[in-house]
C-alpha cells in the first residue's frame, strides 16, 4: 500500500499554525530591521566561528529568517525526510489503525510544534527535502525573528549583541555540519536505525501507546516520565544513547563557542548569558510540564554537560586536541565520556595529553 502516511503532515501544519501564539507587537519598520540585522549578523558570525573553532566549513550563507508559522512548515518538511524509513515499514499495518493513528498523531505533532514555535530562537535544519536541481545546500540556518525580538525585550538586553550571540550558536552548527563531512550522514543513519529498531506489530504498538499515556500521567505528578523514553525498545535505547551523545556534543560546542567568542564581539555577553540561563530554567508550571514531557528539560541538561565537556578538553588539550573529536564516528564521545571528559582524552588523545608538565 504505497503512499500511506505515518502522520497526516498537512493536518500537523494546519494544527500548528492554528494553535501558535502571535509574536510580539512590532512595527513594520522594526520587523524589517530585525530581518536585515539577522541576515547580516549571521554572515558576520560565521567568520568568527570558523576562525575560533579552526573548522574549515562551507562558505557563509545568509540565514533564512522566518516567522512562527514558517518555522512550523520548515520543521514538518524536515520530519517527513527523517521519517521516510518508517513510512515503508508502516505499510504492513491494517489500514484502519493507520488512518485513525495518523489523524491523532497529526494533531499531536501540530500541538507540539505550536508550543515550540513560540520559543525556538533558531536552528540549523539538517534534513531538508532533496533539492531536485541539486544546487541547494544540504542544511539551512533558520532564525525565528519574532522569538528573538520577544526574548531580547523580555531580557532587556542589547538587541544587536543578543542577535549576534544567537547567530554565533546556530552558525557553530552550520560550521560543524558543513565542515565535518561525515557528521550529517552519521546522525541521519542513527535516526534511521532508531526508527527501524521499533517493533511495529499491533500489540507492541498498543503497549507503547499505553506506556506513553503513563509517562504523561507521571509528568503531571511531577515524576521523571518523558515521552521520548516511554516508547523505546532496548535496541532503540542503545541508538538513542549514541544520538544523545552526538547531539550533546554539538549543542555543547555551540554553547561553548557563543560564550567564548562572545567577549570580543558581543560586549555584553556575560549579562546576556546570565539572564538567558534564568529564562531557560523559568516558565510557568504548565510550560515546565510540557518541557519535561517532551524531553526538553533533558536538552537543557545536555547543553550544560556538553559545554562542560568541550571546555574541559579545550583547556587541557587546546582547540586542535578537541577537534580530534571530528575525525570519525569512532572518535565521538559516548554518553559516559561526555560526563567524564578525561576518559575520552585517554582513549582518543592518549593519556599524555592530560598529564601536567608534558
Amino acid at each position: 500500500m504505497v503512499g500511506m502516511q505515518v502522520i497526516d503532515w498537512d493536518l500537523a501544519v494546519a494544527t500548528g499554525v492554528r494553535l501558535v501564539r502571535p509574536g510580539p507587537q512590532v512595527t513594520r519598520e522594526e520587523a524589517k530591521q530585525a530581518v536585515l540585522d539577522l541576515r547580516t549578523l549571521s554572515r558576520e558570525a560565521e567568520g568568527h566561528v570558523r576562525e575560533f573553532t579552526g573548522i574549515d566549513s562551507a562558505p557563509p550563507e545568509e540565514a533564512t529568517v522566518v516567522d512562527r508559522p514558517g518555522w512550523i512548515r520548515a520543521n514538518v518538511d524536515g520530519f517527513r525526510v527523517v521519517l521516510e524509513p518508517l513510512t515503508d515499514k508502516m505499510s504492513s499495518m491494517p489500514p484502519i489503525v493507520s488512518a485513525v493513528g495518523s489523524r491523532i498523531t497529526g494533531v499531536e505533532v501540530g500541538a507540539v510544534l505550536a508550543f515550540l514555535a513560540s520559543r525556538v530562537l533558531g536552528q540549523y535544519e539538517l534534513f531538508l527535502p532533496p533539492d531536485p536541481s541539486g544546487n541547494a545546500p544540504t542544511g539551512r540556518l533558520t532564525l525565528v525573528a519574532p522569538n528573538i525580538v520577544h526574548a531580547e525585550r523580555e531580557l532587556g538586553v542589547s538587541p544587536r549583541d543578543f542577535r549576534l550571540w544567537v547567530c554565533l550558536h546556530e552558525e557553530t552548527h552550520r560550521v560543524q555540519f558543513t565542515g565535518v563531512p561525515w557528521l550529517r550522514e552519521y546522525v541521519r543513519g542513527q535516526m534511521t536505525e532508531f526508527l527501524l529498531a521499533s517493533d511495529m506489530d499491533l500489540t507492541t504498538l498498543l503497549e507503547r501507546l499505553r506506556a506513553a499515556g503513563d509517562a504523561v500521567a507521571d509528568a503531571f505528578k511531577g515524576g521523571e516520565g518523558n515521552l521520548i523514553e516511554a516508547i523505546q525498545t532496548p535496541e532503540q535505547k542503545a541508538v538513542l544513547d549514541r544520538v544523545t551523545a552526538v547531539m550533546t556534543l554539538v549543542e555543547g560546542h555551540g554553547d561553548y563557542v557563543m560564550d567564548a567568542v562572545g567577549p570580543s564581539v558581543v560586549p555584553s555577553v556575560a549579562d546576556i548569558r546570565a539572564k538567558f540561563q534564568r529564562r531557560r530554567e523559568g516558565g510557568s508550571r504548565i510550560d515546565q510540564l510540557i518541557r519535561r514531557f517532551l524531553g526538553i528539560e533533558l536538552k537543557m541538561k545536555q547543553y550544560a554537560e556538553g559545554s562542560r565537556f568541550v571546555r574541559t578538553v579545550v583547556d587541557e588539550a587546546g582547540m586542535s586536541g578537541f577537534n580530534r573529536v571530528w575525525t570519525s564516528p569512532e572518535t565521538l564521545p559516548d554518553r559516559d565520556e561526555i560526563a567524564d571528559p578525561r576518559a575520552w582524552m585517554n582513549r582518543v588523545l592518549g593519556t599524555r595529553a592530560v598529564e601536567p608538565g608534558i
